[in-house]
């Protein structure tokens, strides 16, 4: 080999590479049309693949076909067979292990070669750091089947679920976490100082972000090891549901802005991964854990809006809407309201919310099948699921009833997707109907009378009954059908509260027991008891009524009365009511004047005086009415 003094370098020209040496290069070397003009002298020194294929054959042209790396990763290793220094770091230290391995660079050609310094290099510094082995996996991927003969994607994955388990303040390498750069053992760096200040961290999911930058197959692969790992299984979904919210269109937005929180160690030098998104969901649903919860299931929702946009085949749709199905009573409205992606006039897709009704409703036969048969269905757990589900289709339904293209069979297949057990009222129903009928005024009356016959209208309520009972823009034949059942309805509640009031006033009487002939007599004496007090009641009853006519009778001639005395006032203005009025006041002025001689001398009256005062008054009074 030629004195490293000698050699400034490589230099490339075009297509071609060639060393800066004095002697002339007497081997070729071509990469994916990128040729090396090299000596071969250095390369068989170094390389075994090269030295046995130049003692096969004296061509001085060789072509390495699925070299590892590409040119770039070879111009490395003839810099190592030329004795330049080489820097191995965690971008290109898979790169060069996997072409050391192809060239047969092993100690027997040479001690301290590349394969063993690289393979010393990846075990000491890369499968120790977090970053470095999230690093080292991302620029894998182009030698990615060879890496795996070689095992070493296997150690990269078992290392990140041994450090996911541990705390990361153990790990080393400096961490942009929390607002301020950290040391390797967790202390807060001032200007490159080590202040002492450590900063404890609970969160488990600091690695989602980092993972995040992984391709679907190594997130794939990560994925499982860390299951075989034990990793709990709520950070394994919240990892997944990380990653699918960074490459999936819109998802976040339908999980109201869960995944903007970032949590990173070293994604400041990562590049985000050129991801399928058809593909991602694809495989990412097949990772996906049978569980139940409200954000899960919300977030299984938005797969499926994702997945109907992407057209993904259809199994995917089928599994992620059976999940759905599952724990569908967790669900909320808004959730539901999944857009037509396709052709349809309508709005919503109403055929993928059946779906996912037709797999709850099989799921709950399912758990039916399994339950004792002495069990009350009414007290399972899966009647209380079965209730919510049927108000949150009865407010789906009146949701999507405003859309004018939605067909009267969408309303009815959706209504009757449930059993009658999900309703124990039937004012959803109404309700979602009522607004049909107003944005469909053009429906016939057969139509809607069809179509009402979705609704019990013996499940109304007293006010859905009042409404319907008023409401034009329903037929007239069903107006009077709930107006029959309105009054069934108020029968029936006031005989419930005649067999109530009849409790209260029967007397407690002990209870009978067969052949007891006391407790009998007792039983029919109340019977009897009740019976006379009944009678009373009655005649008293009788009685009100009666005195009730007689005052109604004595209210009518007082009001005769009081017009005779109105119309009686009208005349006072007449000129003889006046002179009347005028003698009236004289005579009463003289018998005052003839008063005083009846006093005593001590001022009082005497007894003769009072008693004839009247009569002088009345005379008086007759003087003046003669005068007229």
């Amino acid at each position: 080999m030629a004195p490293a003094g000698k050699h400034s370098g490589f230099r490339r020209e075009g297509n071609h590479w060639f060393c800066n040496g004095e002697l002339p290069s007497d081997i070729s070397v071509s990469i994916e049309g990128v040729a090396f003009h090299l000596h071969k002298f250095p390369l068989v020194a170094k390389c075994g693949k090269i030295a046995q294929t130049h003692e096969e054959s004296s061509n001085m042209v060789l072509v390495l076909e699925e070299f590892p790396g590409g040119p770039d990763t070879f111009l490395i290793v003839a810099k190592f067979c030329y004795g330049f220094r080489v820097e191995l770091t965690a971008r290109n230290v898979i790169l060069v292990y996997c072409a050391a391995d192809y060239l047969e660079m092993t100690d027997e050609f040479g001690e301290d070669n590349l394969l063993s310094r690289s393979e010393g290099f990846f075990h000491k510094n890369i499968l120790h750091n977090w970053k470095d082995c999230i690093l080292a996996l991302q620029s894998s991927e182009p030698v990615l089947q060879k890496a795996e003969k070689l095992h070493l994607v296997d150690k990269c994955l078992n290392a990140l679920s041994v450090m996911v388990c541990t705390d990361p303040s153990l790990f080393g390498w400096p961490r942009m976490m929390y607002g301020s750069l950290q040391s390797p053992g967790g202390s807060i760096l001032w200007n490159g100082i080590n202040t002492g200040a450590r900063i404890q961290s609970s969160e488990s999911d600091w690695w989602f972000e980092d993972i995040s930058f992984l391709s679907v197959s190594l997130f794939e692969r990560l994925f499982k090891t860390m299951q075989v790992r034990g990793i709990r299984p709520e950070n394994l979904e919240g990892a997944i549901m990380y990653y699918c919210r960074k490459y999936l269109p819109g998802l976040d937005r339908w999980q109201s802005g869960q995944g903007s929180k970032t949590r990173t160690v070293a994604s400041f030098s990562l590049t985000p991964a050129a991801v399928d998104q058809r593909v991602l969901l694809e495989s990412i649903e097949k990772l996906l854990p049978f569980r139940k919860g409200t954000s899960f299931c919300r977030f299984l929702l938005g797969l499926v809006r994702v997945a109907l946009i992407l057209n993904v085949n259809q199994t995917c749709k089928d599994s992620l809407e059976r999940r759905v199905g599952t724990q569908l009573e967790l669900a909320t409205l808004d959730s539901l309201l999944i857009p037509n992606y396709s052709d349809s006039d309508t709005l919503y897709n109403t055929d993928c919310i059946e779906r996912i009704v037709h797999h709850f409703m099989s799921t709950e036969s399912n758990k039916t099948a399994f339950s004792s048969s002495s069990v009350d269905p009414q007290a399972l757990p899966s009647s209380e699921s079965l209730m919510k589900v049927g108000k949150l289709i009865d407010s789906y339904i009146a949701e999507i009833a405003s859309d004018v293209n939605l067909k009267p069979g969408k309303i009815r297949s959706l209504a009757e997707s449930l059993p009658e057990s999900s309703r124990s009222l039937h004012d959803g129903l109404y309700r979602a109907l009522d607004i049909y009928f107003k944005a469909h005024p053009w429906l016939s009356d057969k139509e809607k009378e069809e179509l009402c016959g979705i609704i019990d209208f013996q499940k109304l309520s007293i006010h859905a009954c009042t409404h319907a009972s008023q409401n034009d823009r329903f037929p007239l034949r069903v107006v009077l059908q709930v107006l029959f059942f309105e009054q069934l309805q108020l029968r029936t509640a006031l005989a419930s509260c005649l067999h109530a009031l009849d409790n209260e006033i029967t007397p407690a009487a002990p209870s009978i027991v067969a052949g007891d002939t006391a407790g009998q007599i007792i039983q029919r004496d109340g019977w009897v008891t009740v019976v006379r007090e009944n009678q009373v009641l009655k005649v008293d009853m009788e009685n009100m009524r009666s005195r009730v006519g007689e005052l109604e009778q004595e209210f009518g001639k007082i009001k005769q009365e009081m017009k005779t005395i109105s119309k009686s006032h009208s005349s006072l203005s007449s000129p003889q009511l006046v002179a009347r009025k005028i003698g009236w006041k004289l005579g009463r002025r003289r018998s005052s004047e003839t008063q005083p001689e009846t006093r005593d001398r001590t001022g009082h009256r005497s007894r003769a005086s009072i008693e004839y005062e009247p009569q002088s008054h009345r005379s008086a009074h007759r003087k003046s009415f003669s005068l007229v």
